[in-house]
């Protein structure tokens, strides 16, 4: 069925009015539902998760949270974790959301340094561990308590479990008088980096939210959408579209609680799925498997050559050339949202060629989103400038800076960061160095930081590098210069996938025996010869290094943590395959 006219983003005081005129639009309707290896539960509508919010807002103020107070998050994506989202709103709470990914050291970090008095975490068997992170003596309740309806209470007003959880008979009159947030007030303190000693707090008001949806509404197609959450809603690619824009427009969500591939394909086929919030690790992994599954069949060829037409062919006659593998996604799904890292335009265009179009888009946790694409178009690029926001490149270095009003408002009482990410006139400086083509689009080029400077004055981003190695076989590798004028290539075997958790990418490489050394060997220099080959004499790879574990460590959207594996090559470590210069090079 049709949804009613979403709300305009530009009229809404607060991310609070979301919530409740999607409970007025959208009624009973399911819009929030789990999905976990025992099936489907948790179907939710606007209204109950309206009515489980308020419970939330009671609790955290029963607790003794004030208005301005910090409430940590740490949990998988659940129903639950958006009711404690609102609830926070409601109270005035401010949440500090904690990515599952996170070492505890750097958990123990953010919480002291949000001065967090609350911890509100998720269980189950994929539950965070409070104590390993030494926060273990923060006033702790779990989502499920928090969003729970009241208890039977004995005379003394506690739970049975002895908690207090009172409500007397007027809480909802009580709640419906408190001050209701506006769009200068802060909603969330979002830490995007904590590698360092030093994490940085993003401040994200509700005016920075709204006008990040308000570009998400200026670049996602309209239609009823529904949806499958992959990524952690502790990030603002997750909240902003797959959360607040989608709860706005009535689209429907189902939060995955699996690492089990077959029950995510279960959940696309089951919730035909219409449209994909994903970052580009997460379509290569998508389609790797795919290919799999078609060269277990024996038609890798025949489906090669296909698409190889179907590129050619208008977007419909695609989508039924390619009607099987439509299948097993849902039968529906017709959108792709991709950001938060770079998207090689080759692997867009494998899901062009399926007929399913591609929207990258750019920003920050800092800025919302910067820029787009149309779906399906801009190739190679992060497309063009999105209102309400304004994007230039700085004259002197050609760094991306992006200004309007869904540019942060600072980091969390930490003056000196703030300067030097934001100038007096508002204008955030990304760290990112792109350029415009001639259609206005935008083409990032590098980090700012990551440039390797040659000592014949040649600038050398390793992420062009990188490309190269990518559609050579390569796609999980590195660049770094280990001496001056030296570049090498820090390397996962051909094949290898993201590990599911920090634990696993901790863990030593497999073993292998001399034979399988040599086939490796052999593989990997034949991919560093063949980028070589597309590169300018000043980029080529002259020496590769295998890194020795299962996985590089990477932060909590998967891209990877460059200075860890920096500080492994520059400290000359042993290596696991032979130590001499990869006869790639002189190819």
């Amino acid at each position: 069925m049709p949804r009613p006219q979403a709300p305009d983003p530009r009229a809404l005081s607060s991310l609070l009015e979301i919530l409740e005129v999607a409970a007025e639009r959208y009624g009973d309707s399911v819009l929030l539902a789990l999905r976990t290896d025992q099936g489907t539960q948790h179907r939710w509508s606007a209204r109950e998760l309206l009515r489980r919010s308020k419970l939330v807002a009671w609790r955290l103020r029963e607790l003794g949270l004030e208005p301005g107070d910090r409430l940590l998050t740490w949990s998988p994506s659940t129903p639950e974790l958006p009711a404690v989202y609102f609830g926070a709103i409601r109270a005035g709470v401010i949440v500090v959301p904690i990515d599952l990914r996170m070492a505890p050291d750097v958990v123990r970090r953010i919480a002291e340094r949000a001065e967090a008095r609350v911890l509100a975490i998720g269980t189950g068997q994929d539950a965070p561990d409070a104590t390993a992170a030494g926060i273990a003596g923060l006033t702790t309740r779990t989502l499920d308590f928090l969003a729970s309806d009241p208890p039977h209470q004995s005379a003394s007003g506690r739970d049975e479990g002895g908690l207090d959880d009172a409500f007397p008979a007027d809480w909802e009159t009580r709640l419906d008088g408190w001050t209701r947030p506006t769009r200068s007030d802060l909603f969330e303190i979002v830490y995007t980096s904590g590698t360092t000693g030093y994490p940085k707090g993003v401040e994200l008001t509700h005016g920075n939210i709204l006008a990040t949806i308000e570009g998400i509404d200026h670049v996602i197609p309209p239609r009823h959408h529904r949806l499958v959450s992959l990524l952690p809603l502790s990030h603002l690619f997750e909240q902003a579209p797959v959360l607040f824009y989608a709860l706005m427009v009535g689209a429907e969500i189902a939060y995955v609680r699996s690492r089990n591939p077959r029950v995510i394909f279960e959940a696309l086929r089951d919730q035909r799925v219409t449209t994909l919030v994903v970052v580009p690790l997460l379509l290569e992994l998508f389609w790797n498997a795919l290919r799999r599954e078609i060269d277990r069949q024996g038609k890798l060829r025949t489906f090669d050559r296909v698409r190889s037409v179907a590129r050619h062919l208008p977007w419909r006659v695609r989508r039924f050339l390619f009607r099987r593998i439509h299948r097993q996604l849902g039968g529906e799904l017709a959108l792709l949202v991709s950001a938060a890292a770079y998207l090689p335009p080759e692997l867009a265009r494998s899901w062009h060629d399926l007929g399913i179009p591609v929207l990258q888009g750019y920003g920050a946790t800092e800025c919302g989103v910067a820029t787009a694409t149309e779906p399906g178009m801009g190739l190679g690029t992060v497309g063009k400038p999105v209102p309400p926001g304004r994007v230039r490149l700085a004259e002197e270095d050609r760094e991306i800076l992006v200004s309007g009003p869904a540019v942060f408002a600072g980091y969390w009482r930490d003056p000196d960061a703030t300067a030097a990410a934001l100038d007096p006139d508002g204008w955030y400086h990304t760290g990112d160095i792109g350029e415009f083509d001639r259609e206005g689009n935008l083409v990032l080029k590098g980090r700012k930081k990551n440039i390797i400077v040659l000592p014949n004055g040649l600038n050398v981003f390793p992420e062009d590098i990188e490309n190269e190695l990518a559609l050579a076989g390569l796609p999980q590798a590195v660049v770094v210069e280990t001496k001056p004028g030296r570049i090498e290539a820090v390397v996962l075997p051909p094949g290898t996938n993201p590990a599911p958790n920090p634990g696993d990418a901790s863990k030593p490489a497999p073993e292998r025996t001399p034979e399988e050394w040599r086939e490796l060997e052999a593989r990997i220099e034949s991919s560093v010869k063949e980028a070589n080959g597309r590169l300018g004499i000043h980029q080529r790879v002259v020496g590769w290094r295998l890194w020795p574990q299962a996985d590089f460590p990477r932060t909590h959207t998967l891209k990877i943590r460059r200075d860890p594996v920096r500080a492994w090559a520059a400290a000359d470590a042993p290596l696991p395959v032979r130590q001499e210069e990869s006869r790639a090079a002189v190819g």
